[in-house]
């Protein structure tokens, strides 16, 4: 902790002889007053730059610059892409860079198609926009922005959950971590782990050595909005340990399996202030993020925090009668296992 402009000012004024007169609206006190305001000020700016040194305070470039040392880079946001049926008149063409959008956010064609005999045809989108804006669930690509020719409609008949954002501070630190506090030699738990991590949209992942015997190595992901991988993901990550792992492993990569918590609770509500589908969302977003910062952590979700997280909702003065999964106990989430939120009944 740095002095106070204070300290700084009586430290100043006890280099003068008290033969001087030093008391506030002093002379000497006027002159020395700037200067230690000044000091206070570099001192904090010293702080500062002490703290964008060490990895357990650094943030933004200067983190990056830190684990960069070590080989280990941010990951950037991703475009989320996915494949929509247009339909149309047959002999209708679209080309690269034509637009469909959701309610929030445009998706662009990624190749040129002609609509066929059928009527329809589909096509790869990839969103305009990079992160999780881009993840929509399904039949919600919709739109034409801008009128194109012979097409009539455009839908997803899949969620797309394959965009990402950039990866936080908090996620690149526990990456270096994972690496300077866990040797990975010679193809270890430690070093599938390191690989399994480093591939873009990977939020998390669990490694099971000779788990179908001598010479298999398991791995099992979650992606970086902390659900379930996608085929491509688990793809993208086999691939990646693949060009990397010792000569004479058999490697599995699997996605996590996502465990639904339903939740339902009667609340007491401040109805001056707030409205229960505006107290609902709030309390909905706080176990999305619950769920998210317990994924592969911890081996249970917890009843009370549950509880807790509700009753600190603003809006809520008390509540009674909370189910989680039908029941008033924690709910155990087993190693291949993430808590994902189901629905939320609010009485």
């Amino acid at each position: 902790m740095y002095d106070s402009k204070e300290v700084i000012q009586a430290r100043l004024l006890s280099n003068i002889d008290d033969a001087y007169d030093k008391t506030e609206g002093s002379f000497f006190y006027d002159v020395e007053k700037p200067v230690s305001m000044e000091l206070e000020i570099a001192y904090a700016e010293q702080d500062k730059i002490l703290n964008k040194g060490f990895i357990d305070t650094a943030t933004d470039i200067f983190l990056e610059r830190i684990t960069s040392v070590y080989g280990i880079y941010r990951k950037l946001a991703t475009k989320a892409t996915t494949t929509v049926t247009i339909t149309g008149t047959v002999g209708a063409l679209f080309t690269i860079g034509d637009k469909v959008a959701s309610d929030l956010v445009n998706f662009t064609f990624t190749e040129d198609k002609v609509i066929d005999a059928t009527g329809e045809t589909t096509v790869i989108v990839e969103c305009e926009t990079a992160g999780i804006i881009g993840n929509v669930p399904i039949g919600a690509i919709k739109y034409f922005p801008i009128t194109l020719t012979g097409l009539i409609s455009v839908t997803n008949a899949a969620a797309v959950t394959n965009g990402y954002e950039a990866e936080t501070d908090a996620e690149l630190q526990r990456r270096y971590y994972d690496k300077v506090r866990n040797p990975a030699t010679s193809g270890n738990k430690a070093q599938y782990l390191i690989w399994a991590k480093e591939v873009v949209g990977v939020g998390d992942a669990k490694v099971f050595p000779l788990f179908y015997g001598n010479g298999t190595v398991k791995v099992v992901i979650i992606n970086s909005n902390k659900r379930a991988a996608d085929t491509e993901l688990i793809n993208n990550v086999a691939t990646h340990i693949e060009t990397v792992r010792p000569i004479g492993a058999t490697i599995s990569v699997f996605s996590a399996t996502e465990k639904v918590i339903d939740i339902s609770v009667t609340l007491s509500i401040d109805t001056n202030n707030y409205t229960l589908g505006g107290i609902t969302s709030s309390i909905e977003v706080d176990l999305v993020d619950y769920f998210k910062s317990i994924a592969f952590i911890t081996t249970y979700v917890s009843y009370a925090r549950i509880g807790n997280l509700i009753f600190d909702v603003p809006g809520v003065l008390d509540y009674s009668n909370l189910l989680v999964n039908g029941g008033t106990t924690n709910i155990n989430i087993a190693d291949e296992e993430i808590a994902v939120l189901g629905g939320v009944v609010v009485g």
